[in-house]
């Protein structure tokens, strides 16, 4: 089950996931889904490396490698100056950089519908990734979420997921060769998908 207490530890991976409270929406329309995405990246692209993602009408999945230990002690620096370091002080700065994503959409998106208060019912939670076998059905449940929950009947034609940028050749801010060679290449990735999986 997931955890909201997990510590994000150096080089390791995480299924990370959050909800908007009550009947609250993340995204009301789909300019709030490019913006998110770019606050992410500015937020968590210097703390951890992304595999993939999918973004619904009320939460969001991601699957992330956080970054090694002399990258994050390089941010930390960068983040916090001279500040006294420690690697135990690691995890709790990670989580911070999270905090800040949510935070700054929260005040975007308060000020963008006027409306007041949290977004999001709960914190973040994560499950670490401890094997390929579960790399790979994590993947597949992050794509096909947008199909579990009813949104569409073909993951394909979800925009908001990274299911696409798997398939493209274009660049991309997103771990697409560590993705696909879990899988054997892009016809694995197709058939992984495409056979049914459990809730994780």
């Amino acid at each position: 089950m997931p955890d909201y207490h997990l510590p994000l530890l150096p080089g390791e991976k995480y299924h990370l996931i959050s909800r908007a409270v009550g009947d609250e929406k993340l995204f009301r329309s789909q300019r709030n889904y490019p913006f998110f995405l770019a606050r992410y990246i500015k937020h968590i692209s210097p703390v951890a490396d992304t595999y993939c993602y999918c973004l619904l009408p009320n939460h969001f999945h991601f699957m992330v490698s956080i970054k090694e230990e002399p990258q994050l002690e390089h941010h930390f620096h960068e983040v916090k100056g001279s500040k006294y370091f420690s690697a135990e002080l690691l995890p709790d700065f990670v989580m911070e950089r999270f905090s800040n994503l949510l935070n700054s959409y929260v005040k975007a998106y308060n000020k963008m519908y006027g409306r007041k208060g949290g977004l999001f019912i709960d914190y973040l939670r994560r499950k670490q990734i401890e094997s390929t076998e579960q790399f790979r059905a994590t993947v597949r449940y992050i794509h096909r979420n947008p199909v579990h929950h009813g949104y569409c009947t073909d993951l394909s034609t979800w925009n908001w997921s990274s299911y696409h940028a798997m398939h493209s050749n274009e660049p991309t801010w997103l771990l697409r060769e560590a993705v696909l060679e879990a899988f054997g290449g892009l016809d694995g990735f197709d058939n992984f998908h495409g056979q049914p999986g459990q809730d994780l």
